[in-house]
């Protein structure tokens, strides 16, 4: 049909009817909101189906309603005005003339005529009509009819039963020779009784053939309901099937070219008409507008800012702080240098009734539920929290930058590149028990080692601390807070992350967005960051703000997608950020600012003129099989790869997790119920010496970690530090301080 259309006239004319095709089409202007008023759409009217685009482009991929018009109620209103109600909503139209609003009215009523027949004729020529809007009140009628046939025969069942065996006692006295003096009265009696009998085997079987009368005279009617649902139900497949292509079309051409439709600015192809403007909502929804606008300082202004590797500042070294795109080493070169693994056992397809585990579970915390492995992937926090270096070589460049706003775009784009491993991983890692630790040295290939320990329980907490020779330290002290909310899970990591650059003395601090996974219940599981960063060079008092835009099925802008400034202590914007957590990070130096026009809410926004863009951030392919081998970057693949001389609480030792990996579950489950039952032994006994200690007056010494310890930072705020030793005790491989958790 789209094929079709094409092929026809000018689109300008005001409206074409198509002789034998029941089809009408030109451009109406459809009430959005109040803030958009009428918005100008190309209407196709075909098959009984009204439907709307944007642009006459729209018809190839993306059609934004349809509305039937077999139940759809037409008014004409005011001069130029009509008003289709269907389904409970109402379309209120507009077209430019008297004459063209009539001309849609008679095809909108001709066609609702002829979809109406094609209905009727679809049935059966019989004469009763399809099951309609009184086909409800009718089979109520009919199945209290054969309700009422069937008390009848119940009531013939039981007066069968009352004389059959009256007329049997009757029949057993006859026989006995000890009555013969009144045998003339006993067969009186068996006469009146089987006569009761037969009266009443009679109305049975009138019952019944009353009963079959009903049930035959509507079996037609039932018949032809009954097909019209299934060819109801087989439109309905075929529409939501050509919905899933349509959305399947508009995937692929994001994936293409993501950020075409970011602008802003509608693009129509040449020699298409089209008056959209600027402000064009997607769906006809309204959408929240960005903090700021970005323009680029070039000959033809654009919001879209293309990729350059041209030095963002005169006398500036594009290599050593911005992203060379066509840069394929990465990890996947080194690892295959290392010899680390590559892949790990395929994950078993286990079934599993999630609701019967969370029923019961709405509002706690997600840490005191307990979960079999299959909700879980083989990886504990700790190693989660280990990957937040997949992208340690942002690090590396920024220890190399000589200008702290050029060094705070870098540390940036690592606080969103962090995010980039989660977006397949819907599954939960492994709750660390109390004191497991976890070690990555990866100083031959990267330059850093990492050591992170579990320090609480309840509140799950863990401390992790790496140190690279490429001029960095960074630690973070994370309690996780997660809830079950009935459709969906919000994880809240409370605490800070630091950053601290040997070179120059700068110390970054920032903290982490909630995640959270959708479609618990029904659905397929999908993952979202929303929230807000607030970086802070506690050095130079530069700020970066980011914010992760939450998913919105009704926006134009592109998904998971991150915005940010980065400023001075004095508050004058230099960079702008852009992109999304999943894929990459771009910056643009700021050459100009102005104020602009309120937005929605009234807020007055800020337009930036930049420079072309950089890309700072790439996110690196997934391995191949990744989809079978849990979504694992080329870097988690390997972390609970086999390493000699490692602690004993290292997580790569836990059975459970072992199991899991290795792709067996029920025995993994076993461990896991051992592991947790034997913690919380351990839990009791901690408490049991605590009262103990508290009731002879003594000091009572609460859990203290092995590697860690809490102290003061110069903000006045208690977070754990590393305390040292780790990797002496390696080198000594003594472990005698290291309790026995698994």
């Amino acid at each position: 049909m789209n094929e079709l259309m094409k092929s026809l006239p000018s689109p300008t004319l005001p409206g074409l009817q198509l002789p034998g095709l029941d089809a009408y089409r030109g451009w109406l202007f459809k009430w959005t909101n109040y803030l958009k008023g009428y918005q100008r759409r190309w209407f196709v009217l075909s098959n009984g189906l009204l439907s709307y685009y944007r642009t006459q482009a729209e018809m190839a991929h993306t059609c934004r309603g349809t509305i039937p018009l077999v139940t759809a109620h037409i008014e004409v209103g005011d001069t130029c005005h009509l008003v289709l109600t269907s389904g409970g909503r109402s379309y209120h139209l507009k077209s430019t003339s008297d004459a063209e609003c009539q001309r849609w009215v008679s095809a909108l009523q001709q066609a609702k005529a002829n979809a109406t027949q094609l209905m009727q004729h679809s049935d059966d020529s019989g004469d009763e009509a399809p099951l309609a809007q009184d086909g409800r009140a009718l089979t109520a009628g009919v199945l209290k009819t054969l309700a009422s046939k069937l008390d009848d025969l119940n009531t013939c069942n039981e007066l069968i039963g009352k004389h059959g065996a009256a007329l049997q006692r009757s029949l057993s006295e006859l026989e006995d020779p000890r009555g013969a003096t009144d045998g003339t009265d006993r067969l009186k009696a068996v006469n009146e009784r089987a006569t009761l009998f037969r009266i009443t085997s009679n109305a049975a079987i009138n019952a019944c053939r009353d009963f079959l009368d009903v049930a035959e005279t509507h079996n037609r009617r039932w018949q032809r309901a009954l097909q019209h649902e299934r060819e109801q139900r087989h439109h309905l497949e075929q529409t939501i099937e050509q919905l899933a292509k349509q959305h399947h079309s508009l995937e692929r051409a994001w994936r293409e070219n993501p950020n075409s439709h970011t602008a802003g600015v509608d693009r129509t192809p040449e020699g298409e008409a089209s008056d959209e403007n600027d402000d064009g909502e997607f769906f006809d929804a309204v959408e929240e507008s960005p903090a700021f606008i970005t323009v680029t300082a070039s000959n033809h202004t654009q919001h879209r800012r293309s990729v350059s590797n041209h030095s963002m500042m005169s006398g500036g070294r594009p290599n050593d702080w911005t992203h060379n795109e066509n840069d394929c080493s990465g990890p996947n070169l080194l690892q295959q240098r290392r010899g680390r693994r590559r892949r790990i056992p395929d994950k078993p397809n286990y079934s599993l009734n999630l609701w019967s585990i969370m029923k019961n579970c709405i509002g706690k915390e997600l840490s005191k539920i307990p979960m079999p492995v299959n909700f879980n992937e083989p990886l504990s926090m700790l190693q989660r929290l280990t990957e937040d270096l997949e992208y340690s070589e942002l690090l590396d460049r920024a220890a190399r930058c000589d200008c702290s706003l050029e060094q705070m775009c870098l540390v940036a784009a690592f606080s969103v590149s962090s995010y980039s491993t989660t977006v397949h991983r819907t599954a939960k890692p492994f709750n660390p028990l109390l004191g497991e630790t976890y070690e990555l040295d990866r100083l031959e290939e990267y330059g850093y080692r990492s050591i992170s320990e579990q320090v609480s329980h309840h509140p799950p907490a863990a401390a992790h601390h790496v140190t690279s020779q490429r001029g960095w330290t960074l630690w973070q002290d994370i309690t996780i807070d997660s809830k079950f909310r009935g459709k969906y899970i919000s994880v809240m990591p409370l605490g800070c992350i630091h950053l601290e650059f040997q070179a120059s003395g700068h110390h970054y601090v920032w903290s982490k967005v909630t995640s959270t996974v959708h479609n618990i219940i029904v659905g397929k599981l999908w993952i979202d960051q929303s929230g807000d960063i607030e970086i802070v060079n506690n050095t130079t008092k530069d700020l970066c703000r980011l914010k992760f835009s939450p998913y919105s099925y009704f926006s134009r802008d592109a998904p998971r997608k991150v915005t940010g400034v980065v400023q001075d202590r004095e508050g004058a914007a230099h960079y702008i950020l852009s992109g999304t957590w999943d894929d990459r990070m771009e910056c643009a130096k700021i050459v100009d600012s102005s104020p602009g026009c309120g937005g929605s809410e009234g807020k007055q926004k800020t337009v930036y003129q930049t420079l072309p863009a950089k890309l700072l951030w790439k996110k690196y392919p997934l391995p191949d099989n990744a989809e079978n081998m849990h979504f694992f970057s080329t870097l988690a693949l390997t972390l609970n790869e086999p390493e000699d001389g490692v602690a004993p609480t290292d997580s790569r030792l836990r059975p459970d997790q072992q199991l899991m990996e290795a792709g067996l579950w029920d025995e993994a489950n076993i461990q896991k119920t051992r592991l947790e039952d034997r913690q919380r032994l351990e839990r009791k006994k901690r408490e049991a010496q605590a009262n103990e200690a508290l009731e002879e007056g003594q000091d009572i010494e609460g859990y203290h970690p092995l590697w860690f310890e809490k102290r003061t930072n110069d903000g006045g705020e208690r977070t754990f530090v590393y305390r040292g030793g780790y990797w002496e005790a390696k080198e000594r491989q003594d472990w005698t301080q290291c309790p026995e958790i698994f």
